[in-house]
């Protein structure tokens, strides 16, 4: 197989809107977890630290998420770089792992969208324990 710059290019506009929904969500649990947080310092609730629990788990898996995706952007540039200098094996070899990571990342994704269920999880039994 050989690849052209334009094959790797492919991930750029990919891994840019990834970033930016990565970013929005990481922005949004950041203002939830400071919400949370002033609400147990004023009313000292312990379902409100299963909730913050939830979010821990979550900020990691959007850390890791960018951090694969950072990775796998920079295998891209590496694999267009290797393609400029006419070495096939290393373009194909940093291809490959961009996809590998961006999958690795996409994988995260999903396990977080998966969590964030739990939080609503939270609220509803709390609702239905209010009741």
């Amino acid at each position: 197989m050989t690849l052209d710059v334009s094959t790797p290019a492919l991930l750029f506009p990919a891994i840019s809107l990834l970033f930016l929904s990565y970013t929005n969500r990481f922005l949004h649990l950041a203002s939830l977890i400071r919400q949370l947080y002033r609400a147990w310092v004023d009313n000292k609730d312990e379902r409100v630290l299963a909730q913050i629990a939830n979010l821990r788990k979550r900020l990691i898996l959007i850390r890791w998420m960018q951090f694969l995706g950072a990775v796998s952007l920079f295998l891209c540039v590496g694999s267009m770089v290797s393609i400029m200098a006419a070495w096939q094996e290393g373009a194909q070899v940093g291809f490959w792992a961009a996809l590998v990571l961006m999958g690795g990342s996409l994988a995260c994704l999903m396990v977080e969208v998966w969590i964030s269920g739990g939080a609503l999880r939270i609220m509803l039994r709390e609702l239905e324990e209010r009741k």
